[in-house]
């Protein structure tokens, strides 16, 4: 029976992860593009905590392996494309939901391209933009397109699409000892501690006041567990 919930508890953050990224097209549908990236923010945060979790406990296996992929076509390329297409493609019509479907095709087009060469890739390099860090920051300039030139979304849509399945290498950071994408989830933890602390906190969902607690104290884990450990020799 224990052995049966250490093998279930990284694939229930996997699953956590897609049911976020599923809520997140929700509130997008609704037009509530914060609360929309609030939960991507939420999918990020435990997308970077359910593979170490699994190695933490010793129990990767390869259905984790294709759960987190399924979870992040949802959580950062249908999510993210969605949140693009209510805020801004939405205008061009049929046309536009062309343009926004776009995203999640080059998305699950990187992912499969990994799966397939993560055992010959190396561990230095990521090949393309990985779907987390580009659904992430497509995230971010759709949150702010209207504070900027409306040209700059579809630009950077495309310039997303074309880098995550491009050859360029990208580094993986691996060796730096922080959950991955850490700038891009720290550029959202900021954002969205603020906009809680701004006298908004009737606006958003109950979810972001135990995930940020929750993802602190598991980086500050990981920070104490490398230091007691001592440097990889």
């Amino acid at each position: 029976m224990i052995h049966i919930i250490r093998n279930s508890i990284p694939n229930l953050f996997t699953l956590l992860n897609l049911f976020f990224g599923f809520l997140s097209v929700m509130y997008s549908a609704l037009g509530d593009y914060k609360n929309a990236a609030i939960l991507i923010l939420i999918g990020m945060m435990l997308d970077s905590m359910d593979g170490r979790i699994a190695r933490m406990l010793n129990v990767e296996s390869d259905l984790g392996k294709e759960l987190d992929s399924l979870a992040d076509i949802v959580t950062f390329g249908v999510a993210p494309a969605m949140m693009a297409y209510y805020s801004y493609f939405s205008d061009f019509g049929i046309f536009g939901m062309a343009i926004s479907g776009l995203f999640p095709l080059f998305g699950a087009y990187r992912l499969a391209r990994f799966n397939i060469n993560a055992v010959k890739s190396s561990q230095h390099y990521f090949t393309g933009v990985p779907i987390t860090a580009g659904g992430g920051l497509l995230t971010l300039l759709t949150l702010f397109h209207g504070k900027m030139p409306a040209i700059i979304l579809p630009i950077a849509f495309f310039v997303i699409c074309y880098l995550m399945v491009s050859t360029i290498k990208i580094p993986s950071l691996k060796d730096i000892p922080l959950p991955k994408y850490g700038i891009i989830i720290t550029l959202f933890l900021g954002y969205a501690i603020y906009i809680v602390f701004k006298k908004e906190q009737h606006r958003f969902p109950y979810f972001i006041y135990v995930a940020i607690p929750l993802y602190v104290a598991f980086i500050s884990y990981q920070l104490v567990r490398i230091k007691r450990s001592g440097p990889k020799k």
